[in-house]
């Protein structure tokens, strides 16, 4: 789930930024060091503003000042049960890997169908039910995230597809729900571009 959190970060700015656009350095460090990082409890999207910065503090034998820098981002934070879309990254006969934006989610063999079997033969490698459904690198899919993992700086979740509510994919849905991603990710992105204007 997608959330606004109001965040703090502590910036050291070297004595040769001090000056009339000071304010502009410390914002477009915090851009660089912030956005797209994880936590190990959430991903920051985005930076949406940089409410209040404080007075500089000089850092004793160092001549570099820090400043406190509250601001608002938009963070995605995945939860157990929430359903996901993502790519197949990779898949083995103990199960798939799949890239949900940032974030790496495994589906076991035992977390799908028990129609669908994988295929050692194919070329890729694939999950499929000799039909419609085929699971392979590339494909785009649906799935339940059964739990997540938090490590330092990244985050694994495992997920299901075996759900009655989760199917996978067919190729025809497969161009809008791409729209739909890139559309979604664009309007964070606009409103980003809006607020800083």
């Amino acid at each position: 789930m997608f959330f606004l959190y109001e965040l703090e970060r502590v910036i050291t700015l070297h004595p040769s930024f001090f000056g009339p656009r000071m304010r502009e350095y410390l914002v477009n460090k915090l851009l660089t060091d912030v956005e797209g990082t994880c936590t190990g409890r959430y991903y920051i999207i985005c930076v949406m503003d940089a409410y209040e910065i404080s007075a500089g503090r000089i850092v004793p034998s160092s001549g570099v000042a820090e400043f406190t820098v509250n601001y608002r981002a938009v963070v995605w934070r995945p939860f157990k049960g929430e359903t996901v879309d993502g790519v197949v990254e990779k898949v083995n006969k103990m199960g798939f890997f799949a890239d949900v934006g940032p974030l790496k989610v495994f589906v076991s063999s035992h977390l799908i169908p028990s129609d669908i079997k994988f295929d050692a033969n194919a070329t890729p490698p694939q999950f499929t039910d000799n039909g419609d459904q085929v699971i392979e690198a590339g494909t785009h899919i649906r799935m339940k995230l059964i739990g997540t993992r938090s490590d330092v700086g990244s985050m694994f979740a495992i997920g299901s597809i075996k759900e009655a509510r989760v199917p996978t994919l067919d190729p025809t849905k497969q161009y809008m729900l791409t729209r739909v991603n890139r559309i979604s990710w664009g309007i964070i992105i606009s409103l980003q571009f809006i607020t800083w204007m």
